[in-house]
């Protein structure tokens, strides 16, 4: 179900990026907001370039891509979405597990995300704890997200 990102993943992971932003994470971002964080000139290579750059997992269901997380070498989970139509089926669970596994394997002592609101009770059950909530600037619009850690114990 979950397996590392190829380059032929680009459009898959980018297509349940802008759904889970707009559809599912509109519940608690206005459409102001929401059209500033998934916008629809977001280009393909430079997308997959910053998926490449990371340690990306990729959540497959029957050949369809429906999640994806990634992880950056300092222990910082930049993204994890889920397609909105396969939410609630253990999707974004999977996906932690893959990035806590990688932190094992590169013995970080704790993971870090700036969580959406949407996002935030996931994390929250997953024990990351708030660290701040904070407003972030996106092309003039604000946006309220999260900024929480989970200390890794071996």
């Amino acid at each position: 179900m979950v397996r590392r990102y190829r380059a032929a993943d680009a459009s898959g992971t980018l297509a349940v990026f802008l759904l889970a932003v707009r559809e599912t994470a509109a519940a608690h971002y206005d459409a102001e907001q929401v059209a500033v964080w998934a916008p629809d000139d977001i280009g393909l290579a430079e997308w997959a370039r910053a998926r490449a750059a990371v340690a990306t997992h990729v959540a497959e269901i029957d050949g369809q891509i429906v999640g994806f997380t990634d992880i950056d070498r300092a222990g910082h989970v930049d993204m994890l979405f889920v397609h909105p139509s396969f939410g609630r089926r253990g999707v974004s669970s999977a996906l932690i597990e893959a990035v806590l596994a990688d932190a094992r394997r590169a013995e970080l002592t704790a993971l870090t995300v700036e969580a959406s609101l949407t996002a935030r009770a996931f994390f929250e059950r997953n024990g990351f704890v708030v660290v701040a909530q904070q407003q972030v600037e996106r092309n003039g619009v604000r946006l309220t997200n999260v900024r929480m850690r989970l200390e890794l114990t071996y």
